[in-house]
């Protein structure tokens, strides 16, 4: 009887142990059930910490956290950005999506069994999902921060009665394409939302070209100076410049321009016209008699180069070479030397003026647009082997050429004029010119000039008149004021 009911007493035991495995299997499942509707401990979504939130508050963390402005500090201003205002958006639909594929992913009863074993799931981090309309980002950085907050750069200022400037101030200009980059990572940080926007240095700007001649104009006026002179600037850079006339505070129209007499300057013109007929075969005689022309402004070796033009009349050779070229204000009429007869007699639209009286030589004249345009071509040649020139005579001035021009107007150094206005050292190729009457008395004064400069190539060419007396003092004085303050202002102090 004893074994009979120790037997019976096992079986409920056992029965009751039994039971308390059911439930609390029962009870680890419900348990299990309920923490598998959340996500998981060490679960990350977007660098946000998600373990133990169902979800929807999941979501609402991530839309709390990324909704949240972020500071942008620039030029001492703080500015707070509304991600949409940015274009910025996350996609938490599909992030949760991509979280609850991890978190569902293993099947109900193997979870279960490593759960009823403390067996820990490994961490899983969801990179964050956001789309990021950078064109709308641009367009609020444009309008919203660069309108407001740059600072532009202020330009140097002429120093009214001479020839220098004041400095100008650098400015500072949003660096936007940096600026998305950088507000685009602080958008994707749920931390980091802090920009300092970069920018960049911004270089002061030349005065305007207006403001240079109202400069020159005051030089003028302050030196005295009575006659008329004429003007043509020209930047090899961007084809922009300055061309006036000027008497007595009075700008004079320049279309057509103002006829000067060329004086030496027409020695350009016959340099030209010579390496158009014979090239660049240049013997050493040839080339001293250049030099002679160019350097000493010597008229016996202008006429002997001359002599040996086709057609039997040289000067006239010259004249055809510059009406190729368009330059119809300009023309050599006959030879240098005493006594030489008048070859033709040339009417153009600057010496028919009858309100810019310089009493230019019939022989020869010039206009300071016409020599300038002459110098840019040369330039260009020298330059590209193209222009001008290369387009009116094909075949016959090519890139050498030109360049041995330029070598030749280089070592014309006399110390005034256009030379005593710029740096020692400069590189100006040009030709001066100035005719003395009988009595000794000079009338007019000119130059023409390529400058080479750290801040920028220009030709520059200045003519003067006088009808009683151009004093040699006051306008060589004038003409190297002139070309400092064209100088400095293509070589303004940063």
């Amino acid at each position: 009887m004893r074994s009979r009911g120790a037997s019976f007493i096992l079986r409920w035991v056992a029965l009751l142990f039994v039971s308390a495995a059911l439930i609390l299997a029962m009870v680890q499942l419900v348990n299990y059930s309920r923490q598998r509707s959340t996500y998981p401990a060490g679960m990350t979504i977007a660098g946000l910490p998600m373990g133990g939130l169902d979800p929807q508050s999941a979501a609402a963390r991530i839309l709390q956290t990324y909704n949240l402005p972020v500071e942008l500090q620039y030029s001492g201003a703080v500015i707070h950005i509304d991600p949409a205002l940015a274009g910025f958006a996350v996609d938490v639909e599909s992030m949760l999506a991509a979280a609850d594929l991890t978190r569902t992913g293993q099947s109900f009863w193997g979870g279960y069994w490593d759960y009823l074993w403390n067996r820990q799931p490994q961490p899983v981090a969801i990179p964050l999902s956001a789309n990021l309309d950078e064109t709308r980002l641009r367009s609020y950085l444009t309008s919203e921060v660069a309108a407001r907050y740059d600072q532009p750069a202020t330009p140097a200022q002429p120093i009214p009665g001479t020839a220098t400037y004041s400095p100008g101030q650098p400015g500072q200009e949003l660096d936007i394409e940096r600026a998305v980059i950088q507000i685009s990572d602080a958008l994707r940080s749920p931390t980091n939302r802090i920009v300092s926007l970069s920018f960049q240095r911004t270089a002061s700007n030349r005065p305007t070209l207006q403001n240079l001649q109202i400069q020159i104009q005051q030089l003028i006026d302050l030196s005295g100076f009575d006659g008329i002179l004429g003007l043509y600037l020209l930047d090899l850079q961007t084809s922009q410049g300055l061309h006036f006339a000027y008497t007595n505070g009075t700008l004079l129209p320049v279309q057509p321009d103002v006829a000067f007499t060329a004086s030496s300057t027409i020695k350009i013109p016959i340099m030209v016209t010579y390496f158009r007929q014979f090239g660049s075969d240049v013997d050493e005689q040839t080339s001293n008699l250049i030099l002679e022309m160019i350097r000493q402004s010597e008229n016996p070796p202008a006429d002997a180069l001359m002599e040996n033009f086709e057609g039997g009349s040289g000067p006239l050779a010259v004249t055809d070479t510059l009406q190729a070229l368009g330059l119809e204000n300009t023309f050599l009429a006959g030879y240098f030397y005493d006594g030489a007869p008048l070859l033709a007699v040339f009417t153009t639209p600057a010496n028919s003026r009858s309100d810019a009286q310089t009493n230019p030589d019939p022989y020869n004249q010039t206009t300071p647009s016409d020599m300038g345009y002459l110098l840019e071509d040369i330039y260009q040649c020298s330059q590209t082997g193209g222009g001008a020139l290369a387009a009116a005579f094909p075949g016959q001035i090519d890139q050498a050429e030109c360049e041995q021009m330029i070598s030749y107007l280089a070592q014309d150094k006399i110390g005034v004029l256009i030379e005593a206005g710029v740096p020692d050292g400069t590189r100006v190729a040009h030709k001066h010119g100035w005719i003395s009457g009988p009595l000794g008395i000079i009338q007019n004064i000119s130059d023409a000039a390529i400058v080479y400069t750290p801040g920028g190539n220009y030709v520059l060419t200045i003519y003067s008149y006088h009808p009683s007396q151009a004093l040699w003092d006051q306008v060589s004085d004038l003409f190297a004021q002139i070309s400092q303050t064209v100088y400095n202002y293509f070589n303004l102090p940063q």
